[in-house]
């Protein structure tokens, strides 16, 4: 199959597919006469196996481990055990900063009870106060989307 096919029948944009290519991920498809890419099923199984480890929100080494593992079926576990649990620490880690997150957020909105002239507007206020306090050293990032 083209990679438009590769595309519909995984539900997986065409860059995406070119970007998991381009990182080892996919393994690069044969290219017919006229360069076309050509997919076998095999591709469409790892896009799979790469989209529902993205979707556990594992990062893009994650899941090359898991694929490595992957194919030496004869080892043991042990090691998909052993990166599964760091990824759950990971996940812990960003539950925390996400309830700390959500608090300053809380703190901020509690600013601003009842509507006001936005010269008086609490919220804006104590987003000027806190960029003017920050602006060396942030108390903390923002929330990334990976690890």
């Amino acid at each position: 199959m083209k990679i438009g096919a590769l595309s519909e029948t995984t539900g997986t944009p065409v860059e995406t597919i070119r970007f998991y290519e381009r990182e080892g991920l996919l393994p690069p498809p044969a290219r017919a006469d006229n360069n076309y890419r050509m997919y076998l099923p095999a591709h469409v199984e790892r896009l799979a196996f790469i989209r529902q480890c993205r979707n556990l929100d594992m990062a893009l080494d994650e899941i090359r481990a898991l694929i490595a593992l992957r194919e030496s079926p004869a080892s043991d576990c042990g090691e998909v055990n052993d990166l599964l649990d760091a990824h759950i620490g990971h996940v812990a880690h960003r539950i925390r900063e996400l309830k700390a997150l959500e608090r300053d957020l809380k703190a901020l909105r509690a600013r601003c009870a009842t509507p006001n002239a936005l010269s008086d507007c609490g919220i804006l206020n104590g987003l000027d106060g806190a960029a003017a306090t920050a602006a060396g050293s942030p108390k903390r990032r923002h929330v990334h989307g990976t690890h």
